[in-house]
Parts: structure tokens; C-alpha cells; sequence
């Protein structure tokens, strides 16, 4: 999607962390962006904030309930148009060891990170295959490609994502369409989701995340993790080191098994 002036935006969790900063960094880009969040003071502040940028919406959505995106997605056709760019963003994280969750812990976690991302694309790819062009943007995590103790579930929630997403690149591929997937996978980023995290690798600023997706967005890329290293070297070490060196690699060299021994998340 090399230009995106004029073009129709969706970002979900747009309210706020990253999605609030994508949201100014494309209205810089004149696109009319649409914000999806569960958070309706949040939707409210973030329109206030930036109505005088730009053409922007929003809609209270609870994107863990299908019923609600289908109902939505609908609205949103009838009322701005067809959607060009669906950026996932909206996850939620409960950073316990696994025995320790709650059904409902883990079926939530699936809900909004693993399945949302598919019933939302669902719901706009048929127009965007109609008129052979637009971009689905997942963002997903590194935590989609190594695995880390009192994230089992989130993990597991970003394993499933990165795989549907990279399929559903090459489905376009095989069918000739030009519709563009790009798979996001940051490392931990500083917006409160993470808090308590303590990482010997740097812990990403917001804002240079933010414009890192829209860059690949515009660029068309295929899969990036932020930072790059984090994904050629994390694939290198699982590819030539067994599973005992692995362990050892990630959890004391990089420090990774460790990060979530302190975490406490977002305050509510």
C-alpha cells in the first residue's frame, strides 16, 4: 500500500498504546482512520485528540464476541465505505504459569489475539479481493516464535496468528490478488501492557514500533520482527542448537525465560 492518503483505515485496540500513535501517523498520511476498541472514554479522548487531523471514527466494539464484529463490520461498510488496510492490533496478555489460568483466562486470550484477527479479515476480504487491492496488517509478537514461562497462552494465541497470517499471504499469492499480508512481530513494547517485564534485551519505545508498522504497511512487507535481530537470530539458534543449548541460549545469554518473573501488566 505505498500511498495511503485517502485511504480507509481499520485499527483495532485504536485507542490507545501503539494503536493511538498509528492512528496520528496516518492521519499524517491523510488516511480516514477507523478505530475499533472496547474502551469508549478511551474512543472518545483519542477522536478529541485528533479530530482536527484528519477524518477519523470510532465504534465500541468488543472484538471477542463475532457477533459484534460481523454487526459492526457492517455499519462501517454503510456508513464510511470499503476498508483498504485492517491493522489487528488488539490483544490482551494474563502473564501467570499455565495451571494457574482461569478457562476464561484462556478462552479470552484466544478470542481477541488468535480468532478476532481471522472473523475481522473475513468480514472486509471479500471487498478487498473485489477490487485487488488492500493490506492486512497482524501484529503479532516474538513471543509467536519463542517460547517464554507465564506466557503459554499469549504465546500460544501468537503462534496461531503468525501462522494464519504467513498462509493467508501465500493464499493471496496463489490467487493472483493484490492484497498484501504483513505479519508484525515486536519484541516487548513500553505501553503499560508489559509492566513489570525486566529484559536484557531493550524494551521497544511506542512510537518508533508505531511507525515501524506503518512503514512495512506502506512497503508491503511480508513479515518483519521488531527489532529485525530478534527474529533471524531466535531461528538460527532453534535451527542449529538442540533444544538443551536452546534453553540455555534464551533463557541466560538472551535473558528471555525470565522477563515475565516480575510482570504485573497494565493497572486497570
Amino acid at each position: 500500500m505505498r500511498n495511503l492518503e485517502n485511504k480507509i483505515v481499520l485499527i483495532t485496540g485504536g485507542a490507545s498504546g501503539i494503536g493511538r500513535i498509528m492512528v496520528r501517523l496516518l492521519l499524517e498520511r491523510k488516511a480516514k482512520v477507523i478505530i475499533w476498541d472496547i474502551n469508549q472514554e478511551s474512543i472518545d479522548e483519542t477522536l478529541l485528540q485528533f479530530s482536527d487531523k484528519g477524518k477519523v471514527y470510532g465504534y465500541n466494539v468488543d472484538i471477542s464476541k463475532v457477533e459484534q464484529i460481523q454487526e459492526t463490520a457492517k455499519k462501517v461498510k454503510q456508513e464510511i465505505g470499503v476498508v483498504d488496510v485492517v491493522i489487528n492490533n488488539a490483544g490482551i496478555i494474563v502473564g501467570k504459569y499455565f495451571n494457574e489460568h482461569s478457562l476464561s483466562d484462556i478462552s479470552k486470550t484466544m478470542d481477541i489475539n488468535a480468532n478476532a484477527p481471522m472473523f475481522i479479515t473475513k468480514a472486509f476480504l471479500d471487498d478487498m479481493l473485489d477490487q485487488n487491492s488492500g493490506n492486512i496488517c497482524n501484529i503479532a509478537s516474538s513471543g509467536g516464535i519463542v517460547s517464554n514461562p507465564k506466557m503459554s497462552v499469549y504465546a500460544a494465541s501468537k503462534w496461531s496468528l503468525i501462522g494464519w497470517s504467513d498462509s493467508l499471504r501465500l493464499e493471496m499469492k496463489q490467487m493472483d490478488k493484490k492484497v498484501n499480508v504483513t505479519t508484525i512481530m515486536p519484541y516487548y513494547i513500553n505501553t503499560g501492557m508489559f509492566d513489570g517485564v525486566k529484559s536484557k534485551i531493550p524494551i521497544l519505545e511506542p512510537e518508533v514500533a508505531a511507525l515501524t508498522i506503518i512503514k512495512a504497511i506502506e512497503k508491503n512487507k511480508k513479515m518483519i520482527s521488531i527489532p529485525g535481530y530478534i527474529y533471524r537470530v531466535t531461528r538460527f539458534g532453534q535451527a542449529v542448537m538442540s533444544i538443551n543449548v536452546f534453553d540455555w541460549f534464551a533463557g541466560e545469554v538472551l535473558g528471555i525465560y525470565k522477563t515475565m518473573e516480575h510482570f504485573t501488566g497494565r493497572k486497570k
